[in-house]
């Protein structure tokens, strides 16, 4: 699966970064998160709770931050695991550019999932994907003072 798009988020560069690299910020953001913890600068720990479809899984997992340029971009790598309902891993990366009216963040992201999730279907799955990272992008708005504007996001292949 492959999930691309870009959001307008209306606060400058450095405010939009340090929100990212923010644990409790990211705690309010991610929709069900229910733990988050920082291992180390590069290393970060979570517990969320999802329902994709028909399944509904608390995942545990960590996401290991590379090639960070501070207030400009960063590659990720996660894995998880939801127990019965299944795993998902994958890389992604962000970017961030100054835009009229804020900082624009486009990110790209490819993951692989197994499991119950597997078996649910590849538009299923991203229409589901797609979701959680708007309500992403709108509550990190709101907890950055501002709002969240899509201006190019979409799922694609499986």
């Amino acid at each position: 699966m492959e999930l691309n798009g870009e959001q307008l988020i209306a606060a400058p560069i450095p405010a939009v970064w340090e929100g990212l690299n923010d644990i409790d910020v990211l705690a309010k953001s991610i929709p069900g998160c229910e733990e988050i913890s920082r291992i180390s600068p590069e290393e970060i720990h979570a517990k969320v709770m999802f329902k994709i479809g028909p399944v509904r899984a608390r995942f545990s997992g960590k996401l290991l931050l590379s090639d960070v340029i501070p207030n400009q971009s960063c590659s990720m790598s996660f894995e998880g695991s939801g127990g019965a309902a299944g795993f998902a891993k994958g890389r992604s990366r962000v970017e961030l550019k100054q835009a009229e009216g804020g900082t624009l963040v486009s990110y790209t992201t490819e993951a692989s999932i197994g499991g119950k999730l597997g078996q649910i279907g590849g538009r299923l799955i991203s229409a589901s994907a797609k979701k959680i990272a708007d309500d992403f992008f709108q509550k990190f708005a709101t907890e950055l003072g501002g709002e969240a504007i899509a201006l190019d996001s979409g799922a694609s292949s499986e």
